[in-house]
């Protein structure tokens, strides 16, 4: 299947670079591969966060069709790996857009944002109110850390900072997700279900698989992981390669330790990026990416231990170092200083491009990869719309959804990326009612 001309031409548009920052610290990287250990294991979690847990309602206003709450809660990545969130994004902020009349039951949808989706006003516009008139739905709009009014003062709109944050946006918004089903649930609503458009179709995706029930899911232009997003396709032109290899090259934490962090996702994390790029008439080759690379993949090593002695003994469970918390820093700080390279033909070696290109692929199948995390609890509620010519999110060269969740449905689209999402929005809703509409008919009982 060829890529949409029309993404590769909006792509070219768009000036601002990825991830300026870098790969974002090796002590924070080593701290959320061993959260997502936890939390990619749905059994790991059913304590994490309280059922009861404060959400906060502070505005109300009241339109001709529905009323429109602001509420807020504090972020419980904040509690359970603290300081890894900048502290603008701590405060989780969220729009709830009621029916003043429901028409079936009392359904809600939690909608998440996708790149570039600030505030509310995108997702209220195009999705939430045409929702409540066609279906008598209500949303619930949350707010992605990082944008918005959980914007870093340093980050240029909505690129991130560091590659590391997009892994801390999802264990994020992850926990924040839960603790909005529990208080839909405590506030009689049902049934609830979760969507999201691009990226914020894997964030509810990633969110799913750590909810303990039945929910109808509706991921719209994403697929099973992120890593080609950022490696093969059209927004790979847009990442700051530079600065990545040089930090890559100049500190070997990342070569020597971040590497045997990561566990191997099947065919996907290394194997099938040189495989891909190797291929002239690809779409690596298309957007002028490198080659091959001796895969470095590796199984999980042993990892650390996150800060916070209320989470302490929980990792220690997935953790078989059986270091302290102390010691574990001591020896990161080590580390850190030791892997300053003074060979300054590290950061020209031909290879380098290469190995950055294989080790972003690394870095997110760990966090973002859905084998990674556990399968949502009934897979035929899950409803996958895609662009069948789709250049932002490429799925060849990695597991379908499919083959990761048997029993969930795919829906595609003809054309791409940017043309499903201008004119696709009207399909998207009718693909959430029809999710929320098997879930009525499977479990009618369930509340």
């Amino acid at each position: 299947m060829g890529v949409s001309r029309l993404d590769l031409f909006y792509r070219r548009l768009l000036l601002t670079k990825l991830f300026i920052g870098g790969w974002g610290k090796p002590e924070d990287l080593k701290r959320i591969f061993e959260f997502r250990k936890i939390i990619g294991d749905r059994e790991k979690c059913k304590f994490l966060v309280p059922e009861d847990y404060p959400v906060y309602i502070n505005k109300t206003e009241e339109h001709a069709d529905c009323l429109i709450h602001d509420g807020f809660l504090i972020s419980p990545l904040e509690h359970l790996v603290p300081g890894i969130l900048p502290a603008e994004s701590v405060k989780a902020r969220f729009q709830f857009i009621v029916p003043k009349r429901w028409k079936n039951h009392r359904p809600v949808c939690i909608h998440l944002a996708g790149t570039g989706d600030h505030f509310f006003w995108r997702r209220r516009t195009l999705m939430a109110r045409p929702m409540i008139k066609e279906a008598g739905m209500a949303s619930l709009l949350l707010e992605n850390p990082y944008y918005g009014y959980r914007k870093p003062k340093d980050q240029l709109r909505s690129s991130l900072k560091n590659v590391s944050d997009l892994f801390v946006m999802g264990g994020a918004l992850i926990l924040e997700s839960t603790v909005l089903l529990h208080w839909l649930q405590r506030e009689g609503y049902w049934p609830l279900g979760m969507t999201g458009i691009s990226m914020g179709g894997y964030m509810a995706s990633l969110a799913v698989t750590n909810w303990p029930k039945p929910i109808p899911l509706v991921p719209c232009l994403s697929w099973s992981t992120a890593s080609s997003v950022f490696t093969t396709g059209v927004l790979s032109r847009a990442v700051n390669w530079t600065e990545l290899e040089k930090q890559y090259a100049i500190n070997s934490v990342y070569e020597e330790e971040i590497i045997n962090l990561l566990e191997y996702c099947g065919a996907d994390s290394f194997k099938m990026c040189q495989e891909f790029l190797k291929d002239p008439g690809s779409l690596g080759d298309l957007l002028g990416l490198s080659e091959d690379r001796t895969s470095t993949g590796q199984k999980a090593g042993q990892g650390l231990l996150i800060g916070g002695d209320h989470v302490e003994q929980l990792l220690s469970s997935v953790s078989s170092s059986g270091t302290t918390v102390d010691s574990i820093q001591r020896s990161v700080n080590g580390n850190t200083h030791r892997g300053k390279k003074t060979d300054s033909d590290k950061c020209c070696r031909p290879s380098l491009h290469r190995e950055s290109i294989s080790f972003m692929k690394g870095v997110m199948d760990e966090c973002t990869h859905m084998a990674n995390f556990s399968v949502p609890v009934d897979t035929s509620l899950i409803i996958v719309v895609q662009a069948k010519e789709d250049a932002y999110i490429p799925r060849t060269g990695v597991l379908s959804l499919q083959e990761i969740w048997p029993g969930c449905e795919v829906r595609y689209l003809k054309g791409g990326h940017i043309s499903a999402y201008l004119f696709k929005q009207n399909v998207f809703r009718q693909t959430i009612y029809d999710a929320f509409n098997r879930f009525c008919v499977k479990y009618p009982n369930l509340h």
